[in-house]
């Protein structure tokens, strides 16, 4: 079991590797303490049917740079393959501004390809590779040194059995004709705005009860306050006050540290010093927000006007074209997304590229009228009108 510690010897692996059609990656990473995930392991692994073309490559050894690897993901000779690529992306972009080119995710791949939603690795391992997965040493601290045998050999089988998993279902999605499906879908996932948090739209993923904008304008200012410090100092957001508090604190607007020191969801640490000064200024900026500067929430789902009978059918046609092509559900059309359709929008993602022709052509054809659903025995059949 080998571990790469030296850019040079790095460098060997990735020029070795350079000359396959693919490489499997993944790695090991801790956010619990830190805002920006700290990669702690990378597992790669060259097409073969045993470890020795795999190696685990240490982040953390002393005068290491992973130049060598971000050239290899610019390499668009050769498919790199991962599962549940978006928080591994997001490492490396933060890192070095660099996604793997071309990529592929086996998840996404999975959905496409029927084996349902959110395919874990260890349902593929086990349908696909027919291998057993120990998973005792997930949730072990990958920063210390060294790493056992145990966690080299649990993290090594996330890199072999993906060699296999990539095979069969790039082989599917050839067969099918889905690769552009799965395209489509990875568009997203190597797109830099994925990743990018902008404070000042920090406040969007913050949930309230209140519309109002002088409210909204204050936790605008706390929320973009938050992200900025927590970004600045590498920690968790929630370690500078969390969301109970921050919608508190916009609740009741303190004006001084005696005013906020009365606050209840309030950390300890947020009372004093930097973030207080932080608070009362952002409560001050919102405050003293022009009202043509105010917040404005997205009300447009609470407008919808959904025809509830129509949504319904909506689901039953889900169900079913899904169904009839081994697809994921979840993929093709959220709930959401089946609301706006009944309530008539159209500008809806499942309206739009593979899933229109799954889905969206069918759906708008039954709210125009001109198809309608039976059952035939246990399955629902699409009839013209």
């Amino acid at each position: 079991m080998r571990t790469i510690t030296t850019t040079s010897e790095l460098h060997d692996y990735c020029s070795q590797a350079a000359t396959h059609p693919f490489v499997t990656v993944d790695t090991e990473f801790l956010r619990e303490r830190t805002y920006y995930s700290k990669l702690c392991l990378v597992q790669l692994a060259m097409p073969g049917k045993d470890d020795s073309g795999a190696v685990l490559v240490d982040p953390l050894a002393e005068g290491i740079s992973l130049e060598p690897l971000y050239a290899l993901f610019r390499d668009t000779s050769v498919v790199k393959v991962f599962h549940a690529a978006r928080q591994d992306l997001e490492i490396f972009f933060i890192d070095a501004q660099v996604f793997p080119e071309p990529l592929f995710d086996t998840q996404v791949a999975a959905m496409v390809c029927g084996f349902g939603e959110q395919a874990g690795y260890e349902t593929l391992v086990r349908k696909i590779a027919k291998e057993p997965v120990d998973k005792t040493s997930r949730f072990t601290d990958w920063s210390r040194r060294p790493l056992t045998e145990a966690q080299k050999s649990y993290a090594l089988a996330d890199v072999t059995h993906l060699r296999q998993i990539y095979e069969y279902l790039a082989q599917k999605l050839e067969q099918t004709g889905r690769a552009k499906w799965v395209a489509e879908e990875l568009e997203t996932l190597t797109s830099p705005d994925t990743y990018i948090t902008a404070p000042r739209d920090a406040w969007k993923r913050v949930k309230t009860r209140t519309n109002s904008g002088r409210f909204l304008a204050i936790v605008r200012e706390l929320a973009a306050f938050r992200e900025d410090y927590a970004q600045g100092r590498n920690i968790p957001r929630n370690r500078v006050y969390k969301d109970d508090a921050l919608v508190e604190l916009a609740s009741n607007k303190p004006k001084n540290h005696e005013e906020l020191g009365r606050s209840r969801l309030l950390l300890r640490d947020a009372r004093k010093g930097e973030i207080a000064d932080g608070i009362l200024k952002a409560v001050a900026a919102g405050l003293a927000c022009p009202n043509g500067d105010l917040p404005q929430p997205d009300l447009r789902r609470e407008k919808l006007q959904v025809n509830p009978a129509l949504a319904d059918l909506l689901r039953v046609l889900l169900k079913a074209k899904t169904e009839k092509e081994a697809v994921a559900a979840k993929l093709v059309a959220s709930a959401a997304d089946l609301d706006a359709i009944a309530a008539g929008q159209r500008d809806v993602a499942a309206l739009a590229g593979w899933r229109r022709e799954v889905f969206g052509d069918d759906a708008l054809r039954l709210c125009d009228g001109k198809i309608a659903l039976t059952a035939v025995g246990s399955d629902v059949k699409v009839v013209s009108v």
